[in-house]
């Protein structure tokens, strides 16, 4: 992982949970289909330099059907249909800011803006939800959040449905800004999640801080 995030991570790779988390995924992609592929694994990573993190987005695992996975939490690639989570979170970005969503769920333009796209779990195995889950991907991306949070300029984090509300406890919210509510999955937007402006609210977060806001809109090609 070539990148500035290596520095405040090297730390993990040497931990031993680290390397039987290699070797758990490594036997899964010989025994099965693991999604996303090895090489986009860390695309967060890579598209989001800890440097430029300024929004944290959580997901839970990645999408587990065939080409859906990239990267991303909530993103998919562009030839995939848009899922019912990331269909919600378009619903609620127009009512909030008036953008008009995209045909395609590619999320790598708020990635290159610095909204860290961070699922919890990095790889799943295919066609089965939470197959990878405590395995070891916790304890790393836990320790990506508790680095982001160590960042002196405030950082946005939001945190919808009671998976990532539990990480609250690894952010400093007198330093950053937390936003939570309900998951956007159809089972629980309308619990909390339609209404909860989340993109005004960031970038009002950015502003008051002196940091530029977002640029929400997803170019449609």
């Amino acid at each position: 992982m070539v990148t500035d995030w290596n520095p405040v991570l090297r730390d993990q790779f040497v931990e031993p949970y680290w390397a039987e988390l290699q070797g758990f995924v490594q036997h899964e992609r010989r025994a099965s289909t693991v999604f996303p592929p090895e090489e986009e694994v860390f695309s967060a990573l890579h598209l989001t330099p800890h440097n430029d993190v300024k929004v944290l987005i959580l997901g839970q695992d990645p999408y587990h059907g065939e080409g859906q996975a990239h990267g991303l939490c909530f993103s998919v690639r562009r030839d995939v249909n848009i899922p019912p989570s990331l269909q919600n979170i378009y619903k609620e970005m127009q009512s909030d800011i008036g953008v008009v969503p995209p045909t395609h769920g590619n999320l790598e333009s708020w990635a290159r803006q610095g909204v860290l796209l961070l699922n919890a779990v990095l790889t799943v195995r295919a066609h089965n939800a939470g197959s990878h889950r405590n395995r070891g991907w916790e304890v790393f991306t836990d320790q990506i959040i508790r680095v982001v949070n160590a960042k002196t300029e405030r950082v946005v984090f939001l945190l919808w449905g009671a998976f990532a509300q539990k990480k609250k406890q690894l952010i400093d919210v007198d330093r950053h800004v937390v936003i939570e509510s309900p998951h956007p999955s159809p089972l629980s937007a309308h619990r909390g999640f339609f209404g909860s402006r989340p993109f005004s609210r960031t970038n009002s977060a950015l502003t008051d801080a002196g940091r530029d806001p977002i640029d929400w809109i997803i170019p449609h090609n």
